[in-house]
């Protein structure tokens, strides 16, 4: 079969196109003939030789990947030979392996794509969207709230600003540049603004008036997640799922401090891992929020936007992704 892999770690021209024997399941498994493969921005990191949150790097060469999407064509020992044909999209966990014609997944973990969900959304959304599920499980959401996103026009502000704006909240959206800020706008943003501008805070303070924001859901962290902080009304929620404009290697440092939190009235909580978890709540978590987000999606309530490469420009799609240059989740198509 075909699939990407890196031999090396290093820039994306690591990897590249191999042929590869294709994999079997074995018992409790099944294998997915795969229609579209998740990237993430995590992929990009360990390609580079960064571990970011895992506790090693794997051996090389890999297969990177983890997130698939497409039709069971096999199933291993002990497993329910009723997934033959279904389709079916799936987290694979810490194993990768997603950039490939083929994968293998425990048996436990894929879920049937409801009809009329395309693969490439389906694999936004078990992901991603799972993410996004767990953040707005901490601030409020209503016809008071005003909610700032930051990277408004990635994978994850894309199902947040829809997220809030079904809720009624008023949403305003910082992005890179006009074509970013028009799909944001596009998305149901009430302001979208471009963080690269140096008076972006006074463009937002112009828009709300004499109201403040009440929730920040900031991955980005740096100067940008300082300066949505800043817009923040006593009573507001700063929700941290991530610091990207310091690198996943880098260690995040506060936005404010705790004297700084305590003295405008404002909190600060950091989401992932645990915390998320103990919030999903039930004995599965992780797929509690899954079939949260294939829910709503299937719905028509929340739409992920969808940025496509062919599996052979793996690399283009990693260097467009570290390069800030894509809109919404990015995906792979063998």
């Amino acid at each position: 079969m075909r699939a990407i892999r890196h031999h090396a770690f290093g820039p994306a021209e690591q990897l590249v196109l191999d042929e590869v024997e294709a994999p079997e399941p074995g018992p409790g498994q099944l294998r997915i003939a795969v229609r579209a493969a998740g990237v993430h921005l995590l992929d990009t990191a360990i390609r580079a030789g960064v571990k970011g949150p895992l506790p090693e790097l794997p051996a090389l060469p890999t297969v990177p990947g983890r997130e698939v999407a497409g039709v069971v064509d096999a199933v291993g020992p002990g497993t329910d030979p009723a997934w033959l044909g279904k389709r079916a999209v799936s987290h694979l966990g810490l194993a990768p392996g997603g950039y490939a014609e083929l994968a293998v997944v425990d048996a436990d973990r894929p879920h049937e794509i409801p009809a009329g969900l395309d693969d490439a959304v389906a694999v936004a959304m078990i992901g991603t969207g799972r993410t996004a599920m767990g953040i707005v499980r901490f601030a409020e959401f209503g016809a008071d709230s005003v909610v700032l996103v930051p990277a408004a026009a990635g994978g994850l502000g894309t199902l947040l600003v829809q997220y809030a704006k079904n809720a009624g909240a008023t949403v305003v959206g910082l992005a890179g540049g006009p074509a970013k800020g028009a799909a944001v706008r596009a998305n149901g943003a009430d302001l979208a603004v471009d963080y690269k501008e140096p008076d972006w805070p006074e463009q937002v303070r112009a828009f709300l008036g004499e109201r403040s924001a009440t929730v920040v859901l900031d991955g980005v962290g740096g100067a940008a997640g300082r300066a949505a902080v800043g817009l923040l009304g006593r009573g507001g929620t700063h929700v941290v799922f991530g610091w990207s404009a310091e690198g996943l290697a880098a260690e995040p440092e506060p936005v404010l401090d705790a004297a700084e939190l305590a003295a405008r009235g404002i909190s600060s909580v950091g989401v992932l891992g645990p915390a998320m978890l103990a919030k999903a709540g039930g004995e599965r978590p992780i797929r509690t929020l899954e079939e949260h987000a294939l829910t709503e999606a299937a719905a028509g309530r929340l739409r992920p936007a969808v940025q496509r490469f062919p599996l052979a420009e793996a690399a283009a799609a990693h260097a467009a992704l570290e390069g800030r240059g894509t809109v919404g989740k990015v995906v792979l198509e063998p």
